[in-house]
């Protein structure tokens, strides 16, 4: 991995250790990923302007996945915590880290790219099933 010293303003910085800390990272990490989400987005020309807090990262199957920005959180997570598991905004707000804003956001997000989000919660669900037997094995 390359260094890059990298200055701030001051005030940004503590922004970025305050959304570092509330997701559980370091400030390296948490500008690692904002760096990553953007540059992703750009590259995949896929970010609606309706939703400026939900990018695209690339996951490791290769498959561009959309996620609350500078959280890792993906909204299909969002989803599936509300809609299958019956968690209210707020309960997923608190068990993943975010605001209720974010969840709101991802939750609109998903009406509005309904397709997409469910195609991706179907293949998360065939991988998590095809992975079974080998921990059965294991």
């Amino acid at each position: 991995m390359a260094r890059y010293p990298l200055n701030l303003p001051q005030q940004l910085k503590q922004e970025a250790e305050a959304w570092a800390q509330k997701q559980g990272v370091s400030l390296n990490q948490f500008i690692l990923w904002a760096t990553a989400e953007k540059i992703g987005s750009l590259n995949q020309q896929l970010s609606d302007p309706e939703f400026p807090n939900i990018s695209y990262r690339r996951g490791a199957g290769g498959i561009p996945a959309p996620v609350l920005r500078g959280t890792g959180v993906h909204v299909q997570a969002v989803v599936v915590a509300h809609l299958t598991w019956g968690m209210s905004p707020a309960a997923v707000a608190e068990e993943y880290g975010l605001t209720q804003r974010q969840v709101e956001e991802a939750l609109d997000f998903y009406s509005a790219h309904r397709a997409e989000i469910e195609a991706l919660i179907a293949r998360d669900g065939q991988v998590a099933a095809a992975a079974m037997p080998a921990q059965a094995d294991g």
